[in-house]
C-alpha cells in the first residue's frame, strides 16, 4: 500500500511510497483502510524531534475510515464500520481509568515503541502507534471508536485529536465561567477549538494572539471578540482587563516563552491552561514567590483533560446542533501525493487544518 515515510528525524519532507505493510494484526487488532487524515502540528513536532518518536516512521494520528478485518476477541467493531483512529486509548483498568482520567492511561503508548509497518528494508512505525497518513493502518481494537454514519470522515478525522484537544481545554480542565476574559496564544486548529468552547461556555471577551494575520482573521470569524499579534497583547491586556490580566490563558504553542507570555498574562487568582505540546528539554522557569503571591493556577490540558470517548460523543453532539464549526477548520483538502506541500502550509500557518484524503 501507499504510505507517508519520514527516513530519519530531522528531515522536513516525506516520501510517498508504494511498497509499505502493514503489521501486527492479530487477536484484539483490527485493520483500518484510512479514509481521511488531518495533519496537525504534532506531526510536524514528532518529525523536528521535539516530541520522541522512534524512526523511520509514519507521520499522522488524526484518521477516520472503516475496518476491514477485526482479530480473534474484537466484538465492539466488525467489517464495515466507520471509525475515528483514537491515538490514546483507554484500557479501563488502570487507576487513570478507575477515576475517570481516561487521558491519563498509559497502555496507548506501550504501542507507540512497536512498528506498525514494514517495508522491504526493515521495520517502519506509526506515530503514536498509529501512522494514519497510510492507506491502511493496523491498531489495537481500542483504537478504533465507531462513529455515526452521518458524520464525514474528514471532520471525524479532526474529532481524533486537535477539536477534542481544543474544546475540552475549555471544556474539562478550565472549566470556564461565564462572562469570563480570556486570550488564547496560538491559534491553529487547536486554537480555534478552544476559542469554540470559550464561546460555548459564555465567555465576555475573547483575545485571539497570533503572528499570522489570517489565523487572527479566522479566529474572529470562529468566536473571537478581537485579534491581535503577540506584539499588540499589552495593549489589548489594558484595553479588556485594565491591565489586571486575563481569567484564563491557554497556550497552544508548546513553548516555554510563549508559556512565560500566557503567565504573565493571566490575572492573580487566574488560571493559566498549558495546551501546547513541548520538548522535554524545554523548560518553563517560574520563581518560588510569584508562585506562593499570584495564586495563579496551571493547569496542564493532555488530550482534552477529559474521558476521550466522552468527548468524542459531546463533540458530535454539538456540531450536529450548530454550536461549533468543524467544516470551517478544513481550509485545504489535498491526496497523500501532494503532503510535502501540506507540511508547508502547516509551517508557514496559511492552513488551519489540512485534510489529506488518502
Amino acid at each position: 500500500m501507499r504510505a507517508a515515510v519520514l527516513h530519519e528525524i530531522g528531515q522536513d519532507k516525506l516520501e510517498v511510497l508504494d511498497d509499505v505493510e502493514g503489521t501486527g494484526f492479530g487477536p484484539g487488532r483490527v485493520r483500518i483502510r484510512v479514509r481521511a487524515t488531518g495533519l496537525c502540528h504534532s506531526d510536524l513536532s514528532a518529525m523536528s524531534g521535539v516530541l520522541p518518536q522512534p524512526g523511520p516512521f509514519v507521520p499522522g494520528h488524526e484518521g477516520a475510515g472503516e475496518i476491514l478485518e477485526v482479530g480473534e476477541g474484537v466484538s465492539r467493531v466488525k467489517p464495515g464500520d466507520r471509525v475515528v483512529v483514537c491515538w490514546l486509548p483507554a484500557c479501563g483498568a488502570c487507576p487513570a481509568c478507575r477515576r475517570g482520567r481516561t487521558e491519563l492511561c498509559l497502555a496507548g503508548f506501550m504501542n507507540a515503541g512497536t512498528p506498525n509497518f514494514r517495508r522491504p528494508g526493515g521495520d517502519v512505525f506509526g506515530f503514536a502507534g498509529t501512522g494514519t497518513f497510510a492507506e491502511e493502518v493496523v491498531v489495537d481494537a481500542g483504537c478504533a471508536v465507531p462513529i455515526p454514519d452521518d458524520v464525514p470522515f474528514d471532520i471525524a478525522a479532526l474529532i481524533g485529536c486537535g477539536v477534542t484537544t481544543g474544546l475540552g481545554a475549555a471544556l474539562n480542565t478550565a472549566d470556564l465561567q461565564a462572562g469570563s476574559s480570556v486570550a488564547v496564544i496560538g491559534c491553529g486548529g487547536v486554537g480555534i477549538s478552544a476559542i469554540q468552547g470559550a464561546r460555548l461556555k459564555g465567555a465576555a471577551e475573547i483575545v485571539a494572539v497570533d503572528p499570522v494575520a489570517s489565523r487572527r482573521e479566522a479566529a474572529l470569524r470562529f468566536g473571537a471578540t478581537r485579534a491581535v499579534s503577540p506584539d499588540e497583547l499589552p495593549d489589548a491586556k489594558q484595553q479588556v482587563t485594565g491591565g489586571e490580566g486575563f481569567d484564563y490563558v491557554f497556550e497552544v504553542v508548546g513553548r516555554s516563552a510563549t508559556a512565560r507570555t500566557a503567565y504573565e498574562n493571566t490575572r492573580r487568582g487566574g488560571t493559566l491552561v498549558i495546551v501546547g505540546a513541548g520538548a522535554m528539554d524545554d523548560f518553563l522557569q517560574l520563581n518560588m514567590f510569584e508562585l506562593f503571591f499570584d495564586e495563579k493556577r496551571i493547569l496542564p490540558s493532555l488530550y482534552g483533560g477529559g474521558d476521550v470517548l466522552r468527548s468524542y460523543e459531546r463533540t458530535i453532539a454539538l456540531w450536529r446542533a450548530g454550536r461549533i464549526d468543524l467544516e470551517g477548520l478544513i481550509t485545504h483538502r489535498v491526496p497523500l501525493t501532494e503532503i510535502n506541500e501540506a507540511l508547508d502550509q502547516m509551517r508557514t500557518g496559511t492552513a488551519l487544518r489540512t485534510c489529506i484524503e488518502i
